[in-house]
């Protein structure tokens, strides 16, 4: 974590106030973090008053971390923690390695195509008349369908490009 993380008392609670001078922030800071960071989300005692366990101190300690040192936007802040939080590394304090992309840009190949080429060793069933254009016509409406999934996220991943490049 950050170097200030080592001079978090031992203590299972911490008031507002207590977290404020750890973290040398006002406790309107504190307030309005929990609002946005779904991380942050101190118990309330029964008077009412937020009760923050060290977990969380150490929380708005890096989410100061990333908008006072590192200049990282809310939502950019948002970004980087949910990414640490679910990645691999987590225990080890060591940010999750880049990952490569999920799919291939390339348009798969036509399933038809697959299957027409391939020898079958089993006879193929024999459709009842009418049903096989019916299932063809439905087919090419799905990867009609799919393909224009595809060019949505084609044009969503170039929309964020210039934006990745701009951030840390």
């Amino acid at each position: 974590m950050s170097p200030s993380a080592a001079a978090i008392p031992e203590k299972l609670f911490f008031k507002i106030g207590e977290v404020c001078d750890i973290a040398g922030v006002q406790a309107h800071v504190l307030r309005y973090w929990e609002t946005e960071f779904p991380m942050l989300q101190p118990q309330k005692n029964r008077a009412g008053q937020r009760t923050y366990r060290r977990r969380d101190v150490e929380m708005a300690l890096r989410i100061k971390e990333l908008l006072y040192d590192e200049q990282y936007t809310i939502a950019g802040a948002k970004k980087k923690l949910a990414g640490e939080l679910r990645g691999p590394n987590r225990e080890s304090g060591q940010p999750a390695p880049p990952k490569a992309p999920g799919r291939s840009l390339q348009r798969p190949p036509s399933l038809a195509a697959r299957f027409s080429s391939a020898p079958s060793s089993a006879p193929a069933p024999t459709p009842a008349a009418g049903s096989n254009d019916d299932q063809r016509a439905t087919l090419g409406q799905i990867a009609k369908q799919l393909r224009e999934i595809l060019d949505l996220l084609d044009e969503g991943e170039a929309a964020l490009a210039p934006n990745q490049s701009k951030r840390k």
